[in-house]
């Protein structure tokens, strides 16, 4: 799991999203409501189905350029699987394959995020565990 979570509001535009994923070498923003609440997730891909192809390029206009300005929570996914901190390896695996789905928040009792769990992350674990033996 990595616990440096990094979050975003609902109301934040996607300018700011696409700052942090330029910035970060991660693939999933967990967004929160005003009492630090998981609300949803945002990817990478989420965004880039979001935004005009042309923004940053020679041929960007006004109107690609206003799709920065639309809202995180226009275009993320809403009520996220999730898993309590002391969940099993074996149970993250399960809810990724069976959802179809590239990470899942870990959040504490009051559905605050505590940490983001990815397929990579569990590729990781695996491959420390071989280097062990």
């Amino acid at each position: 799991m990595t616990s440096r979570v990094v979050t975003v509001d609902m109301d934040d535009r996607l300018s700011v999203v696409k700052d942090i994923f330029d910035a970060m070498k991660f693939h999933h923003l967990l967004v929160v409501d005003s009492d630090g609440k998981l609300g949803g997730v945002v990817s990478d891909r989420d965004l880039l189905k979001a935004l005009s192809p042309f923004v940053g390029t020679a041929a960007e206009t006004a109107r690609d350029v206003a799709t920065l300005n639309r809202r995180v929570h226009q275009i993320m996914s809403r009520k996220p699987i999730t898993l309590p901190p002391d969940a099993s390896i074996a149970e993250a695996v399960r809810l990724i394959l069976e959802h179809r789905i590239s990470c899942i928040p870990v959040v504490d009792a009051h559905f605050r995020p505590v940490g983001i769990l990815s397929w990579r992350d569990i590729l990781r674990s695996y491959d420390g565990a071989a280097g062990a033996n």
